[in-house]
């Protein structure tokens, strides 16, 4: 058990650090509002990873899986929630100002509308249930419990990520502090914009 706990450690690292549309949005609202602002949206995007792995471990997101109907509906509301999200922030952009270039400080900000972002972020990629129920399971040993142990990778998963998520929060929130002028933040929100439109379309597009 102890050598596939090891092993699965070593594999969440690697996937945590492949960049998506949940790194998009934490580095930039790091930047934008700083690091409580990413934290915020870190936590409410691992408590989509935790869903995704429960999901997995009572056998609801093979569903993802096996149906081609429940995948595509939810990969097309995925896209849709990427893409809206990436063209308001082409549109803050644009219109520069109070929106993109002068944002409220990180105590203003909401927590709770941070963290519902995260979520809605990590909910938007079916990949990530399609991801929980075919790769939890390889880290099963034989001769263990199959539920408690998914449940327990899906809490190191999540916890891999919080710690890969806070590095990154933390150079994000340092860049921010040096970086956030009104250019540069029009810049990222431009940047941020195209990344996350780019993801949306390619989920459309993207066949299992």
């Amino acid at each position: 058990m102890l050598q596939s706990l090891i092993l699965f450690v070593g594999a969440a690292i690697v996937v945590a650090m492949v960049p998506g549309p949940s790194t998009a949005v934490i580095v930039r609202e790091s930047v934008r509002s700083g690091r409580r602002a990413g934290v915020a949206v870190m936590l409410g995007n691992e408590a989509g990873v935790l869903l995704w792995g429960m999901a997995a471990v009572f056998g609801l997101s093979a569903l993802l899986l096996a149906s081609r109907i429940a995948y595509d509906v939810m990969r097309i509301a995925g896209a849709v929630f990427l893409i809206a999200m990436g063209a308001r922030a082409l549109w803050r952009a644009r219109r520069g100002g109070a929106e993109a270039g002068e944002e409220a400080p990180a105590a203003a900000v909401s927590h709770r509308r941070l963290f519902r972002l995260g979520l809605l972020t990590n909910a938007a990629n079916p990949k990530a249930g399609v991801f929980a129920v075919s790769f939890l399971p390889q880290f099963v040993p034989h001769g263990v419990a199959v539920l408690p142990m998914l449940a327990l990778l899906a809490l190191v998963w999540a916890l891999v990520d919080v710690a890969w998520y806070l590095g990154v929060i933390w150079l994000a929130g340092r860049v921010g502090r040096v970086l956030r002028s009104p250019r540069v933040l029009r810049r990222m929100e431009q940047v941020s914009g195209v990344v996350l439109v780019g993801l949306g379309v390619r989920l459309v597009t993207d066949s299992r």
